[in-house]
């Protein structure tokens, strides 16, 4: 291997140790552009990001890094950790990364030695197929005087009596061999890499995520430029909506965000609608929606120090999306607005959510929207849009705004929150109920001796909580106690939640559980 430039670099001897799950990690070619100084300021966070997947993993193992790669040495399985190829694939998804192998690793001081090597190695894969050797050399003619060509020709040949035959156009299998100055790497296979940049290199912004097929593969378009999200949602349908759009959130979060923590903010938009369509004339309701939402996003911007919006906007695509409507939307918000899908057509963001891994959850996602007018503005001037907006009452959104929740979403169990111990539509008289709501609302109505107890104070107070009390949990949807819930179990507390929301709770405070 060569000179190492970190302590990441694994001593001689421990280098012997990981001959069998090896993976070699390729930079992608965004980050081997850069100037040496930027290069090495991402290569240290894309090995950090790594190390965050490894641990997310649950395998065992060890980041390590030269100059020209990086190697993930593998534990060996003990039980139910993923396999090599498992982890190549999870690897495969760390931004920065252009392809990953699962390779086996030999020292070597003579041709003869990688020919050796590669012969066993190789054996397996070649025999009775088509196949063609492939080499390359890491280093330069000093460091590794041996020509790759040759190393195909007499690895070649000392395969070939056990194939089928050579086939260097259309080869059922490929043997890879790259040659650093101190040890040889055989694999035949490469997971390919999602490349871009490391992610949290280019800053922070913030997602107006809605569940359809677009924002989440704007965002992931974002997340591959190295860029960390946060989401915010606007909910405009419910329980329902929310948690597609959660559940959405968390497969983003879980298959492409190591090495951050990033939020999802709901914030409850059916005040906002309401108030829109009481006052707004109904031509311009889906655009002065779309504003403000970006004030909302903006908002959660602002207290998260994130520097841009991403929406999943894309020209044309549907009424409050012509060009003309989208300039007078921008002038909503102050931050800049990132529109990465403007000029693609639908079937393309289709077909890439399914890259994403986002396609078969959003195709389940229905239309919430209540605000769709039937004669729509197309063509929208800001001068009306600010006089027909002036009429609104502006604590309708502040409320909003400052109602919102906001989960860590690496914290989220969706599985767990379907437990049926978890669920509860009684309520003995020992158990302490709580409110999560704001407290606007627990002031309006609340369940009779309901403790008031907002969400976000609630996750930081529960450690402190009476073990051998029982508490029952309640909020809007059912999302914020069942989370909570979930995780006053985890830390040995008697937790149950309603979750139909407020109005299961209604119900059973009525005597109908």
């Amino acid at each position: 291997m060569s000179t190492p430039d970190t302590n990441d670099a694994p001593a001689e001897s421990e280098a012997e140790e990981v001959n069998s799950s090896l993976l070699l990690l390729r930079f992608s070619g965004d980050l081997t552009t850069k100037a040496n100084a930027t290069r090495r300021r991402m290569t240290s966070r894309l090995v950090e990001n790594l190390r965050a997947s490894l641990r997310a993993s649950g395998r065992g193992g060890r980041v390590l890094r030269d100059r020209n790669r990086l190697f993930v040495a593998l534990d060996a399985i003990t039980g139910s950790e993923p396999t090599d190829e498992a982890m190549a694939t999870r690897l495969a998804r760390v931004f920065g990364v252009q392809s990953v192998s699962v390779t086996h690793a030999v020292g070597w001081s003579s041709l003869d030695e990688i020919v050796e090597a590669g012969e066993a190695f190789g054996t397996p894969h070649v025999r009775d197929r088509r196949f063609a050797v492939r080499a390359r050399r890491i280093g330069d003619r000093n460091e590794v005087p041996i020509r790759s060509g040759e190393i195909e020709n007499e690895l070649g040949e000392a395969l070939r009596p056990i194939a089928s035959r050579v086939d260097l156009s259309n080869p059922e299998t490929t043997v890879f061999v790259e040659v650093g100055p101190d040890r040889a790497y055989f694999f035949v296979a490469s997971e390919r890499g999602a490349g871009g940049l490391p992610l949290g290199t280019e800053g922070r912004a913030v997602s107006l995520l809605s569940g359809g097929f677009d924002s989440p593969v704007a965002s992931w378009r974002l997340l591959r430029r190295g860029i960390a999200l946060d989401y915010v949602f606007c909910n405009l349908g419910g329980r329902q909506h929310e948690l597609e759009t959660l559940t959405i959130a968390k497969r983003i979060a879980d298959r492409w965000q190591s090495g951050t923590r990033p939020r999802f903010h709901a914030i409850d938009f059916d005040p906002v609608s309401r108030e829109i369509q009481a006052k707004v004339r109904t031509r311009y309701w889906q655009v002065i929606l779309k504003r403000l939402m970006l004030r909302a996003a903006e908002a959660v911007a602002e207290n998260w120090d994130a520097g841009a919006i991403v929406t999943g906007e894309a020209i044309g695509q549907v009424s409050s999306q012509t060009l003309q409507n989208l300039s007078v939307i921008s002038d909503g918000a102050i931050l800049p607005i990132l529109r990465p899908l403007i000029g693609n057509n639908k079937n393309e963001i289709i077909e890439e959510s399914k890259i994403v891994g986002t396609h078969d959850l959003s195709a389940k996602v229905g239309e919430y929207c209540a605000i769709v007018p039937s004669k729509p503005a197309t063509h929208a001037k800001l001068d009306d849009i600010l006089r027909e907006e002036s009429q609104l009452d502006p604590s309708v959104l502040t409320e909003a705004i400052e109602s919102r929740t906001h989960f860590n979403l690496a914290d989220v169990d969706l599985d767990a929150w379907g437990a049926e111990d978890l669920c509860t539509r009684e309520i003995g008289p020992k158990d302490i109920v709580i409110d999560l709501r704001s407290k606007a609302a627990y002031a309006t109505w609340h369940y009779p001796d309901a403790l008031f107890l907002d969400f976000p104070n609630a996750l930081r107070a529960y450690g402190a909580f009476d073990s051998d009390q029982p508490y029952v949990l309640y909020c809007e949807f059912g999302l914020k106690s069942a989370h909570l819930a979930d995780l006053m179990r985890r830390a040995g507390l008697k937790a149950r939640h309603i979750s139909g929301g407020l109005r299961e709770i209604r119900r059973i405070s009525e005597g109908n559980p």
